[in-house]
């Protein structure tokens, strides 16, 4: 190989395949790899001891003059100088500096060395992988891109864990049918390049059969609209939601209709069933995801009912609360207001051990001032008769009036009462004592 030529690992000679069966096929001596923007000198043979004169040509269509030891003959361009007497050094390599390039020696005899250069641009990031479903088929489509590089890279996918090689692609794209795959499985993509890294650049992909998640029951009213909601998770590659009806078997797919409208936000679902009917409408309906890892359906039953009457059920309700509310009043004014003050304090919730006794109304107070007028009378009537009678004392001279009020003591009432009656007492014996005194 040339001088200045890279070393190529094992990896890279992998690559080289074919660039090495097109470089022998076309008689070339030497392959020689630069990198874009780096310096790279082609040797002119493998010969050892003096060199004869040198001219270099780069051979297109025909061949181009490019460079001589003859130093009265300028270089065609700048980058271009001799080094080693018949080396051909080139700076600062370009994509189109790519191609065949030819030595004449001329000593003794002329002879001719063919050198290919072949360019490289290495990936400028890691590569890239994905997996999706293929269009009109449940296979699953593996696609890893290592994009910026020259020329393109060659990829390897296998099954992780164990490294199995699932297939080799110059485009990076690989087909598998369903019996390869399961749920959770990942595959590995693996980019190799010519100038990239040793081991080269890689990327996982992990594919996932979908959950759905959606409201089991709903319910429409005649006439009205109703919307069902299916959302997917977890699916990789996404899946594809189909909405049936299973009324006959196999089920029938819903198509989108003046009847059936059915929008798609990314992996959610909704079906909207316009002017329900109870006959057409009632019943289950399926929303199905699958990819090609797998599929997944979940029931939801609608059930279509008339419309209530609202106002009828207002009015309803609003009888009962009238009615209950006459029978509440009229208890109260049927039973003594001692009832209405009970229910009360049940209502607030009192202590009844807190008695209220009230002794005093208007009729007492009546009694007492007609009592009160006939006293006076009386008086008068005994002051007419003078000393001929005795001073009588009326037996009810006064009327007296209590009012007790005891917080949660029965004792104390008592108490009150006792002392009220001792003090009747009391009163009594005084009046007869007077009565029997003589006069």
């Amino acid at each position: 190989m040339a001088a200045g030529a890279r070393a190529c690992p094992p990896r890279v000679l992998v690559c080289l395949g074919v660039l090495l069966a097109r470089w022998v096929a076309a008689g070339f001596e030497a392959l020689v790899i630069g990198e874009v923007h780096e310096n790279i000198t082609l040797r002119c043979g493998n010969v050892s001891g003096p060199r004869g004169p040198v001219t270099w040509y780069r051979n297109d269509s025909e061949p181009v003059f490019l460079l001589s030891s003859n130093s009265s003959i300028p270089p065609a361009e700048p980058r271009f100088s001799l080094a080693n007497a018949s080396s051909l050094h080139i700076k600062v390599l370009r994509p189109q500096d790519e191609g065949n390039y030819t030595c004449r020696e001329v000593l003794n005899e002329t002879r001719w060395f063919r050198v290919w250069l072949q360019m490289a641009l290495p990936p400028p990031s890691a590569p890239q992988c994905w997996a999706e479903m293929s269009q009109g088929s449940l296979m699953l489509q593996l696609t890893c891109r290592w994009d910026g590089g020259y020329p393109d890279p060659d990829f390897l996918w296998t099954e992780e864990p164990g490294g199995v090689v699932v297939g080799m692609s110059k485009l990076g794209v690989k087909m598998l049918n369903q019996s390869q795959l399961s749920d959770g499985k990942k595959f590995k993509c693996v980019g190799s390049h010519i100038v990239g890294p040793e081991l080269g650049a890689s990327c996982v992909v992990q594919i996932r059969s979908p959950s759905l998640l959606s409201e089991p029951m709903k319910t429409c009213f005649v006439g009205g609209n109703v919307t069902l909601t299916c959302q997917v998770s977890g699916a990789y590659p996404l899946a594809k939601i189909l909405w049936l009806r299973n009324l006959t078997q196999p089920e029938v797919v819903i198509r989108p209709n003046g009847h059936y409208l059915i929008t798609q936000d990314g992996q959610s679902s909704t079906l909207t069933i316009r002017n329900c009917s109870q006959v057409v409408d009632e019943g289950y309906y399926v929303c199905r995801a699958e990819n090609p890892v797998g599929v997944r359906e979940v029931d939801i039953w609608l059930s279509v009912k008339e419309p209530l009457n609202i106002g009828g059920i207002v009015g309803t309700i609003v009888s009962l609360l009238l009615l209950g509310l006459a029978i509440i009043s009229g208890l109260l004014l049927y039973y003594s207001p001692v009832f209405c003050w009970k229910v009360g304090n049940t209502f607030r919730g009192q202590d009844m051990g807190d008695v209220m006794v009230l002794v005093d109304s208007e009729e007492e107070e009546e009694v007492e001032e007609e009592n009160a007028a006939e006293e006076e009378e009386e008086e008068e009537e005994e002051a007419n008769e003078g000393e001929e009678s005795p001073e009588e004392i009326p037996k009810h001279g006064h009327i007296h009036r209590v009012t007790a009020l005891v917080n949660g003591n029965v004792d104390w009432m008592a108490n009150g009462l006792q002392a009220l009656q001792d003090n009747s007492s009391e009163e009594q014996s005084d009046i007869i004592q007077e009565e029997d005194r003589p006069v």
